[in-house]
C-alpha cells in the first residue's frame, strides 16, 4: 500500500442549480478530506486504503461503491446501524470558494474506536509507506482515541506520517480545544500541510517563512506545505523555503482543492522515491508546481471526487509551465 488514511468519508452535497419552482437543488457527491486524497492518489495510479465508519444506510452504500470505483481499498471501511453517514451541504460564493453546514450529532465517523484500529493495524497501516489523517476525527470521541491509536501504530511501523489540520470551525466544541488538538496531532507528522488560514490560527501569523518555522522546530516536522489558492503554495523543509505560483484555471468550485494539491504532492513524493532531507530545492519547487495544478484543475469542475484530474492531463499541463 501506498498510502493509507484514517478519517471522515461523508456527502458532499453541491449546489446543483434551482428546481422549476425555483427551488434550490444539490446533487449528491463522495467527500471528506482523507478520501479526497486517496482518490487524486489513486488515480495517479497509486495503491491506497481507507479506515473508517460510514452508517448503515444509503448514503454509507454508496460512499463504499465510490472508494471501490476508485480503486481505493474499502477493506477498512465500517457499516454501522447505530449513526447515520454525515453529510456536508457545500455553499458557493461567486468566485468559487466554499462554505459547509454539517448533518454529524454523531456522524458514523465519529464513532470509530481503537479497537477497530487494533483489527486493521497490520493488514492496513502496517504495509503502508504513508500514513494520511485530518483533524476532523479529533474532534470527538471514541473517534480521537482511535486516531491517536492508528498514529502510534504507525510510528511503531516506521511508516511517515501525513497530516491536514483541515479546521472546520463548527464542527469542534471550542475553538480553543481545536488548537490545542490539531496542535497535538502535529507531534506525530512528519509532512503537514494547511492553509494560510489555518498557519494563523494555529500561530499568530500569516508570515509564511515565520509560522512554518514556529511550526517545525517546535513538532519536529520534516516539511511544511502551505496552501494559497489561486497565489500558489510554499514549501518549508528544515531551513530551505520555496514558493511556487499557481496556475490561472476558471476555478467554479474549490472544494477538495487543497486535497487535491496534498494528493498531487504525496504523488511526487512517492516518485521521487527518496527521504524529504535529500530532496534538492528544485525538486521540492516541482513538487509544488505538480501538486499547484492538481488542485487548480479540481476547482474547474463541480465537486471534489467527480472533478479529480487525470495523470495525463496533469503532465500536460506540468511539461507546458
Amino acid at each position: 500500500m501506498d498510502v493509507t488514511a484514517l478519517g471522515e468519508i461523508l456527502i458532499d452535497f453541491s449546489p446543483a442549480g434551482s428546481s422549476p419552482q425555483g427551488n434550490r437543488l444539490f446533487e449528491q457527491n463522495a467527500g471528506g478530506a482523507p478520501a479526497n486524497v486517496l482518490a487524486a492518489l489513486s488515480r495517479f495510479g497509486r495503491k491506497t486504503a481507507l479506515i473508517g465508519k460510514v452508517g448503515e444506510d444509503e448514503f454509507g452504500h454508496y460512499l463504499r461503491s465510490v472508494l471501490v470505483d476508485n480503486g481505493i481499498d474499502a477493506s477498512g471501511l465500517m457499516m454501522i446501524p447505530e449513526a447515520s453517514t454525515t453529510l456536508a451541504f457545500v455553499h458557493l460564493g461567486e468566485n468559487g470558494e466554499r462554505s459547509f453546514s454539517f448533518v454529524r450529532n454523531p456522524g458514523a465517523d465519529q464513532l470509530l474506536s481503537a479497537k477497530d484500529i487494533r483489527e486493521v493495524d497490520d493488514l492496513l497501516i502496517g504495509q503502508s509507506a504513508v500514513f494520511h489523517f485530518g483533524s476532523l476525527s479529533l474532534t470527538h470521541e471514541p473517534a480521537r482515541s482511535a486516531t491517536w491509536a492508528a498514529l502510534k501504530c504507525a510510528r511503531g511501523h516506521g511508516i511517515k506520517v501525513s497530516y491536514d489540520p483541515n479546521l472546520r470551525e463548527a464542527l469542534w466544541p471550542g475553538l480553543e480545544e481545536a488548537k490545542r488538538l490539531i496542535l497535538e496531532g502535529m507531534r506525530f507528522a512528519d509532512i503537514v500541510k494547511l492553509s494560510v488560514e489555518e498557519l494563523e490560527f494555529l500561530t499568530g501569523t500569516s508570515n509564511l517563512e515565520q509560522g512554518s518555522r514556529q511550526l517545525a522546530e517546535e513538532y519536529g516536522l520534516s516539511v511544511v506545505l502551505v496552501t494559497l489558492g489561486a497565489e500558489g503554495s510554499f514549501c518549508r523543509r528544515g531551513g530551505d523555503t520555496c514558493l511556487v505560483e499557481g496556475i490561472t484555471v476558471k476555478a467554479v468550485d474549490t472544494t477538495g482543492a487543497g486535497d487535491a494539491f496534498l494528493g498531487g504532492w504525496l504523488h511526487a513524493y512517492l516518485e521521487a522515491n527518496k527521504p524529504e532531507t535529500e530532496l534538492s530545492l528544485d525538486e521540492l519547487r516541482n513538487m509544488l508546481r505538480f501538486a499547484n495544478i492538481t488542485g487548480a484543475l479540481t476547482t474547474t469542475r463541480k465537486g471534489a471526487i467527480p472533478a479529480l484530474p487525470a495523470l495525463e492531463t496533469v503532465l500536460e499541463l506540468y511539461k507546458g509551465t
